[in-house]
């Protein structure tokens, strides 16, 4: 059935007016999302109707479907179910063609050609999905959505291993590493595996923040036995954000407790954090003895050519256009992290669905201002690559430029002229220049070597990883 043949057979079946039922669930959905997110996301859409107890919501373009699924669907659909009698499913159709009026006054904005997507949000349906919402699991978060790079290449074979179950030595499993990286992704793969392998399993997913004020709010209604049980049942546990804990000694206790529990029952942790849990401040030393004991494993942030595969599975997840070009530019100017990089992306794709107008490098300049600025607040240089090379290695600054070629020496050498071609504009003569005056082949050469050490010699990519960490802080 179409869009058109649903319209009329949803109208008829309907008591109310679609559009005056879509401004009772909108006065809703104004109060669950902030006031930027519905007038970019929401304003445009309308419920086409109600048929069989599920509402239809038809919004512009894909990158409006996308995004609405992956960051507002449990609002939107739990403001039609409050304001809409017997609806118990909402489903989005696109429809291309819509007409983006300024004037909420005139009404719902109506479609030209209309086609639907296969997105549907069940609501009470026994499902997988429901499995994953209950565990606090975000569906796109899996295995095969995470780009491989690198940069994360061993905290993924590390996340698949736990997730198949592979080492007992595993447990804990430790994650730790820069914001946006995707630490909170890898968690959540491995909660999607044991679902889906095991679905009688109970995983738990939850922020250390969520965690503590829980634990708080249990002491206060005198609840800790009803919190303990719903925490230390679990089969799975994904704490995200563990540097949360610092300083909240009561909260460290109980987690001690709760986490002793867990692996005395051979259950799996998963923990995350922005820091290696020797460096968070005003944790006790037991809790980091225990976090320490199982595996740790850093997500540094992603290469070049990273960057650009990730933007370009985005790009066709989300069925959108945007030029090489623009891509190469944000993977080249975007490079502290995947969750800015991914905003990006969506901005650019956004204007250029909504605009409709060819994007330049010079529009994207202007339209990605804000972040550029601050990612040009962290611009590494050639100079700096040096020195942080030279204090990695042990050697002097001067021996980055001169002309002696011990292997002690020539390897951290071709290093930083590595890390200058793949994080500064520098060209290849400029970047020859910088290192005593060598040709540009000089610098190809290095490249080349490095990376293909890098591919086959982990402690080369540890010790890069290091050291372009160092270089973003």
């Amino acid at each position: 059935m179409d869009l058109e043949e649903f319209d009329e057979g949803a109208r008829e079946a309907t008591a109310g007016d679609p559009a005056v039922q879509w401004d009772a669930a909108c006065e809703v959905l104004g109060r669950l999302v902030s006031k930027d997110a519905y007038q970019r996301w929401f304003r445009s859409s309308r419920l086409v109707g109600v048929e069989d107890s599920r509402a239809v919501v038809a919004v512009p373009n894909e990158i409006h479907q996308v995004w609405i699924e992956t960051n507002y669907l449990p609002e939107l659909a739990s403001a039609v179910a409050e304001t809409i009698d017997g609806v118990r499913e909402v489903k989005l159709v696109v429809e291309d063609g819509v007409v983006l009026d300024a004037d909420p006054s005139r009404g719902p904005a109506r479609p030209a050609a209309p086609r639907e997507a296969a997105v549907v949000a069940p609501v009470a349906a026994e499902s997988f999905e429901k499995r994953l919402k209950a565990a606090g699991l975000n569906p796109q978060f899996t295995f095969d959505s995470f780009v491989v790079g690198a940069n994360s290449q061993f905290a993924h074979a590390a996340s698949e291993a736990v997730a198949k179950r592979k080492g007992p030595g595993y447990n804990p499993l430790f994650i730790h590493g820069g914001p946006g990286l995707g630490k909170t992704h890898l968690m959540q793969a491995i909660g999607h595996e044991y679902l889906r392998k095991q679905p009688g399993s109970k995983v738990v997913y939850l922020t250390c923040e969520k965690f503590t004020n829980e634990f708080i709010d249990a002491v206060r209604k005198g609840d800790l036995e009803k919190f303990r049980k719903r925490y230390r049942s679990a089969d799975v546990m994904l704490l995200d954000d563990v540097q949360f804990l610092a300083g909240k000694d009561r909260s460290q206790e109980e987690f001690f407790h709760t986490f002793n529990t867990l692996l005395d029952g051979r259950c799996q942790v998963v923990l995350t954090s922005d820091r290696p849990a020797s460096e968070i401040k005003s944790l006790e030393p037991r809790l980091i003895s225990r976090f320490e004991c199982g595996l740790t494993v850093e997500l540094q942030p992603p290469v070049f050519e990273t960057r650009l595969a990730i933007l370009g599975k985005k790009r066709d997840e989300w069925k959108v256009r945007v030029d090489e070009g623009i891509m190469r530019f944000l993977a080249e100017r975007i490079r502290s992290n995947v969750r800015r990089l991914e905003g990006a992306l969506m901005r650019v794709a956004t204007f250029a669905s909504l605009a409709g107008e060819h994007v330049t490098e010079e529009r994207v300049e202007h339209l990605l201002r804000d972040l550029l600025r601050e990612e040009a607040g962290k611009q590494v240089t050639i100079d700096t690559i040096q020195r942080a090379v030279a204090d990695h290695f042990d050697v002097r600054l001067a021996d980055m430029t001169s002309r002696r070629r011990p292997a002690s020496i020539a390897f951290p050498r071709q290093i930083a002229m590595y890390l200058s071609r793949t994080l500064t504009k520098g060209s290849l003569m400029e970047i020859g220049e910088a290192f005593g005056g060598r040709d540009h082949g000089t610098v190809i050469h290095a490249c080349k070597k490095i990376g293909s050490q890098m591919e086959s010699d982990a402690s080369v990519r540890d010790a890069i990883g290091v050291i372009e960490a160092g270089l973003r802080r």
